[in-house]
């Protein structure tokens, strides 16, 4: 399985968007993007991680960070999750996981004891040039937040 690591250049990507907009990470160059892999959407752990980056969206967005959440789910899931939470970033669509397998997000993970195959929270820090500064996998959507914010400190 691929892991990435600080250093690597981030693979490139173009999904569609909660809208069907497709989004490149090429297009995000020239700023700092924090890219999360979730699970699913509308569930609560990652309703909570969704509405923790949506809250602190001004502050990251001082310190030069854009915020882009992946997951497996659908365009009109992505939607109903954002007219819902109110998401003000983009979630984007990974269907066919291709971008989760290039990012190392998706395979065997521990699930209440049993390892099972699926998406492994995960997020990834990169630079304005698209190298990674920070990857975390198999995170908790729970503190999350706190715990990027001290190894960043995006918040006054």
């Amino acid at each position: 399985m691929t892991h990435l690591a600080p250093g690597m250049p981030a693979p490139d990507f173009t999904l569609p968007d909660q809208d069907g907009s497709s989004v490149s990470l090429a297009d995000l160059r020239g700023q700092k993007v924090i890219v999360y892999f979730y699970p699913e959407a509308l569930t609560v752990a990652c309703k909570q991680q969704a509405c923790d980056f949506r809250d602190a969206l001004p502050d990251l967005g001082e310190q030069g960070y854009a915020v882009v959440g992946i997951s497996k789910d659908p365009v009109e899931k992505l939607a109903r999750a954002r007219d819902k939470d109110g998401i003000t970033f983009p979630l984007l669509s990974d269907e066919s996981l291709e971008v989760h397998r290039a990012w190392g997000t998706f395979g065997e993970k521990n699930s209440y004891g049993r390892i099972v195959e699926g998406v492994r929270r995960s997020t990834f820090v990169l630079d304005e040039e698209g190298v990674i500064t920070h990857a975390f996998y198999n995170t908790k959507a729970k503190g999350h937040l706190d715990m990027l914010d001290k190894r960043l400190a995006f918040r006054g």
